[in-house]
């Protein structure tokens, strides 16, 4: 969508304003709170293949896709397949939406977001943004709790952007809290950045960071959960070591080894996953 500035500010205006014509008594939906050095995302998202840990150029279209993720979920994707680059861009974004109820706008640079996210402000890097929240508001995921029999369906955001001064509104639909209702975590962004580039070393880091105890599990779990593209457990199993062993660099695990079919990966909890120990 191109608007020129003054009709740019005349719809934030009017967003705005509906919004403060909100009946006083209507429900506030905001997301959970985390402080600035980490980003809060959805255990389902971080366990599964949503945010595959494939390259960009290797992209799969789906069409209600059934995607590999834990118990008692189910997601199924329409569109154009996403990966770890598309995950940093929605958690930034919710990471500035966090201090706004779902629902209302949200607005910033470009060149700010592209630099919270460490990547340079050229013109190849603002088309690259604009075709990961592309993706991300032109996709449908369906994210069921198959306990209770209750399915989310939508998008992932929806935005607006003005050519001329660069900025961005978005917008989350409050039932975006379905996500958060399987539990959050806290990702230490500054690790995100020093595995840019790793997809497979971001996805096992967030999948990791959402246990305490990471339990023995098999290999074939991790291709699966991961999305990968290799079809071959050797295959996968060589590029899941070196993976793990970018882990290690960064200390966030402090080692693994295999049993079997099992991959053992010793993990520190965090001070908040201590105390959830403790208490168990």
């Amino acid at each position: 969508m191109r608007l020129n500035n003054n009709a740019f500010q005349q719809r934030i205006a009017t967003l705005g304003q509906q919004a403060s014509n909100l009946p006083r008594d209507r429900p506030v939906y905001q997301l959970p709170g985390w402080p600035e050095p980490t980003r809060g995302i959805p255990n389902p998202v971080l366990r599964g293949a949503l945010f595959a840990a494939v390259q960009g150029k290797n992209r799969a279209v789906f069409q209600r896709e059934l995607l590999a993720c834990q118990k008692g979920l189910q997601i199924r994707f329409t569109g154009i397949q996403l990966d770890q680059s598309d995950l940093d861009v929605w958690e930034q974004a919710l990471h500035l939406a966090r201090r706004h109820p779902l629902g209302t706008r949200c607005e910033f640079s470009v060149y700010g977001f592209l630099k919270s996210l460490g990547r340079k402000t050229g013109k190849s890097e603002h088309e690259w943004l604009k075709n990961s929240f592309a993706r991300l508001m032109g996709c449908g995921v369906e994210l069921t709790d198959q306990l209770e029999r209750k399915t989310y369906g939508g998008s992932l955001l929806e935005f607006m952007r003005d050519e001329v001064s660069q900025r961005y509104v978005v917008i989350f639909n409050p039932k975006i809290l379905t996500f958060y209702e399987g539990g959050w975590t806290a990702i230490d962004w500054q690790d995100r950045q020093r595995l840019r580039g790793k997809p497979l070393a971001l996805w096992l880091h967030g999948y990791l960071a959402t246990h305490a105890k990471p339990y023995p599990i098999k290999i074939e779990t991790l291709r699966s959960f991961s999305g990968s593209s290799n079809k071959e457990i050797r295959c996968f199993k060589r590029k899941l070591i070196a993976a793990l062993n970018e882990l290690k660099k960064i200390e966030f695990i402090m080692g693994f080894d295999f049993e079997g079919d099992n991959v053992i990966i010793n993990k520190p909890p965090t001070p908040s996953q201590q105390r959830y120990l403790i208490n168990q």
